[in-house]
């Protein structure tokens, strides 16, 4: 009699997940990264679905989705991370959430970020930032972009929104958050987010945005 062996659905998941990432020494960094957690994320997803009953394989495709987007991990932690800003600063107009490829945005508008021409952080913003900079993990990433409305020249408000994102940076740097995983970047007033013609417009416009993310990839 011909015998027939099979192997458990969590262990064959297993084995595609191994196969896929041995084929990531022909991928570039940025692909390996991509690849290296969803990997993990299926490999859990697999472990879970087995552990609970589940469909392992399900299980794994849950998995490496929530695992990796274009080298970001979204974890627990930066789960705990966005409920526990949502609630800080729930019915103050900040907003905070999650974007397509797994990072935390903060977008603090003008009532709590900068007053008209000015890149001074205006004492509302602290206990934001404060927020933000507690137990983060070590790998942690943050890009810090600055806006402006369209009032004074293009040039003036280059220099004011990146003013403006290097104040954040610098304060948040006093606050703990290691100066180099902290980019920055201002826009001026290329990406409106309301109209410029109206002075409720120009407030929502005259803003900060906070990135923050955790690369696959420990480099």
């Amino acid at each position: 009699m011909t015998r027939i062996s099979f192997v458990p659905r969590s262990a064959a998941v297993t084995l595609v997940v191994l196969a896929a990432l041995a084929g990531c020494e022909s991928m570039t960094e940025r692909q390996r990264s991509t690849a290296s957690g969803a990997g993990v994320g299926a490999a859990g997803g697999a472990v879970v679905g087995a552990a609970t009953g589940g469909n392992p394989v399900a299980g794994a495709v849950v998995g490496g989705a929530v695992g990796a987007v274009a080298g970001n991990l979204w974890s627990r932690h930066m789960e705990a991370k966005r409920a526990e800003l949502t609630r800080a600063t729930a019915g103050t107009g900040i907003d905070v959430a999650r974007t397509s490829d797994n990072q935390l945005r903060v977008s603090v508008p003008s009532d709590f970020s900068f007053d008209p021409g000015s890149a001074q952080i205006k004492p509302q913003m602290r206990p934001v930032l404060d927020q933000l900079a507690q137990g983060l993990e070590p790998r942690a990433r943050m890009t810090i972009v600055g806006h402006t409305d369209s009032v004074g020249g293009e040039e003036l408000n280059n220099r004011l929104s990146l003013d403006r994102a290097v104040n954040v940076r610098d304060y948040l740097r006093y606050r703990g958050v290691d100066p180099g995983h902290m980019i920055v970047n201002g826009r001026g007033e290329s990406q409106p987010i309301a109209s410029n013609d109206t002075a409720f417009g120009r407030a929502e416009n005259r803003r900060v945005e906070i990135f923050l993310s955790e690369p696959t990839s420990r480099s």
